[in-house]
């Protein structure tokens, strides 16, 4: 079977697999749709939660902005590993043991205050929007790369496909889905990632290939690709033109957001106790890191392949490719890849030929023959392509395809659900109809999800002016770091926080963040104007401690909770404390659990 066959094989297969799950795991109550009956085994879990945290940015973007940023790529993998052990260890168990299952619902108890619960919503909304905005983008870009159409079609078939098992399994559907999607996009990541490793470096473990040398030299794969990308004016592959100060700031950032998402603390919700939700999370690390450690190496081999299959290839504009690609190779050229040509369908990858000599010229700032760059590539393609860079089999392609859309769709299948829970269980249950049954509030929840489904698609398109995939999620980790860490933070760990302070802090992360993103992506600034030399990545993390302080002083400055929250803080920082089991074990739907 030719690449495309196998590619509709499995694409067809594992999304056969995910409806047949969303079917059968058909939510039937509340619980069901929220917290998926709270009877997911731990180990499922974890594998849930890696799918759910390895959305599009991890496994399409970020060995590309790796691959093309090196040593500056690097902030991302360590944000987002760091952020994760900082949630599990930090945020998470306490959370589970206050069992509410929502940022706001958190928020609404804990700071006694419909206001700071609807505040809370809006922040939780602008978070999940934002983030949804790079995975429907992901998944834009796989569904093109995989029916070779303009990635905007790819959205729309994407929106069609969340709606189905997110709308009808809520997240008892999202959950099973999810264990799925991690065996298909584990299995996807690894298997050509071998394949690359050994052909270049001879080593089968990418890990060690990486750091290893080029196959049969003793030069460095790194020494190698440091060469290569220098000798075209690029700055050297382990070097980054970033400040050492906004490197920390963006990879705080990404850690601390990440302690803020809200489709992330409520995947501790779906498990027995928090015992089981640290069980969990500890297996989710070592899912997370199965891929984690093998993205830079996919990012290295995609860069050195990229470029030498590419540079001074000779363009061919006929439809008539195998013959004029002959006739290349008799006159002793290199005509232009094959894969190039299939993705400059999607407009994705792009040539101009601006000195006219018909030679595809991959130039950097500093090239030395003073010729400007002619080659145009998202580097949100590169996990897809790389398997079609390197020759690999046809099936192999098929596979990375489907492991792809298993990525993206599974964390905007779960970024849908803190949307829906936002709107049907925080705002409408909790603050607006109080009375609503729970039948309402699941009709309300599907209604909501498929409103967001389109709300999303659209942002995916939209996502095209923000950045790449792993840059548009670097925002919405900002967002979260600003506005909903400080509150859930100070609400864990100090008695004394009140809602007033809590108020004031998501309003001032919220705003300020939100405000200087728009104003350097779409209000013209320049990084000559970046705050203290932050990028919009990483002001996050400087607006989460504006937002902290402002909340501790106008705590301090306005009344102390009761004793009752006050005496309820404590107790969630004790194991066993809180009435836990009465969710678990009795039934008690969660909203009851004070």
């Amino acid at each position: 079977m030719d690449q495309t066959t196998w590619s509709f094989v499995f694409v067809g297969v594992t999304f056969a697999l995910y409806i047949g799950i969303a079917i059968w795991s058909r939510a039937g109550s509340t619980d069901d749709f929220y917290v998926a009956g709270h009877d997911v085994n731990p180990v499922l879990n974890g594998m849930a939660t890696a799918a759910d945290w390895m959305s599009a940015a991890s496994f399409l973007s970020m060995a590309g902005l790796i691959a093309f940023l090196g040593y500056g790529g690097s902030v991302y993998l360590m944000g987002w590993t760091g952020g994760y052990v900082l949630l599990a260890l930090l945020l998470a168990p306490f959370l589970r043991e206050f069992g509410k299952f929502t940022v706001p619902d958190f928020v609404g108890d804990r700071y006694y205050s419909s206001f700071a619960r609807v505040v809370a919503v809006i922040c939780a909304l602008f978070v999940s929007f934002t983030y949804i905005a790079g995975q429907m983008k992901g998944v834009g870009v796989a569904f093109s790369g995989f029916l070779g159409i303009q990635y905007e079609w790819g959205i729309v078939i994407g929106m069609v496909i969340v709606f189905f098992y997110a709308v009808l399994g809520g997240m008892k559907g999202i959950t099973y889905t999810q264990v799925a999607q991690y065996c298909v996009l584990i299995f996807a990541y690894t298997v050509p990632a071998i394949f690359i490793s050994l052909i270049i470096t001879d080593n089968p473990i990418p890990q060690l290939g990486f750091i290893g040398n080029v196959k049969g030299t003793d030069v460095s794969m790194l020494d190698k690709l440091n060469q290569v990308v220098s000798d075209l004016g690029f700055l050297e592959y382990t070097s980054t033109s970033k400040s050492m100060f906004d490197v920390f700031c963006i990879t705080a950032a990404l850690m601390f957001g990440t302690a803020g998402l809200p489709h992330v603390i409520i995947r501790f919700f779906t498990v027995r106790n928090p015992g089981a939700a640290r069980i969990s999370a500890g297996y989710a690390l070592v899912f997370i890191a199965l891929l984690y450690t093998t993205a830079p190496a996919v990012g290295a081999f995609a860069r050195l392949n990229f470029v030498e299959t590419v540079n001074e290839a000779t363009y061919i504009s006929d439809e008539n490719y195998e013959a004029a690609a002959t006739a290349i190779i008799a006159q002793g050229g290199t005509p232009v890849p094959q894969w190039f040509k299939s993705w400059e369908q999607t407009g994705l990858v792009g040539f101009e030929d601006k000195n006219n000599d018909g030679l595809m010229q991959i130039r950097g700032p500093a090239a030395p023959d003073g010729l400007a760059n002619e080659v145009d590539a998202n580097n949100d393609i590169f996990v897809l392509a790389n398997p079609e860079i390197a020759q690999l089999p046809g099936w192999v392609i098929g596979l990375v395809v489907a492991g792809g859309l298993a990525a993206a769709l599974s964390t905007a299948a779960g970024l849908l659900m803190v949307i829906s829970s936002a709107v049907s269980h925080d705002l409408c249950r909790r603050t607006l109809f109080k009375q609503m049954s729970d039948t309402t509030e699941l009709r309300v929840a599907r209604v909501s999800a498929a409103g967001a489904v389109l709300a999303a698609g659209l942002l995916g398109l939209f996502a095209s002016q923000l950045g790449f995939v792993a840059q548009v999620v670097a925002f919405a980790f900002g967002l979260a770091a600003a506005s909903l860490f400080p509150i859930i933070f100070l609400g864990i760990f100090w008695k004394r926080m009140n809602k007033e302070g809590a108020i004031a802090a998501m309003l001032t992360g919220l705003v300020s963040t939100f405000g200087y993103i728009y104003f350097f992506k779409f209000g013209g600034g320049t990084p000559e104007q970046w705050l203290l030399g932050v990028s919009p990545e990483g002001i996050g993390f400087v607006f989460m401690w504006l937002a902290l302080g402002v909340g501790i002083v106008v705590a301090l400055m306005t009344p102390a909770p009761s004793q009752d929250i006050q005496d309820l803080v404590e107790d969630i920082r004790v194991p066993g404390n809180r009435l836990d089991h009465g969710i678990a074990d009795s039934g008690m739907h969660p909203i009851d659990n004070t």
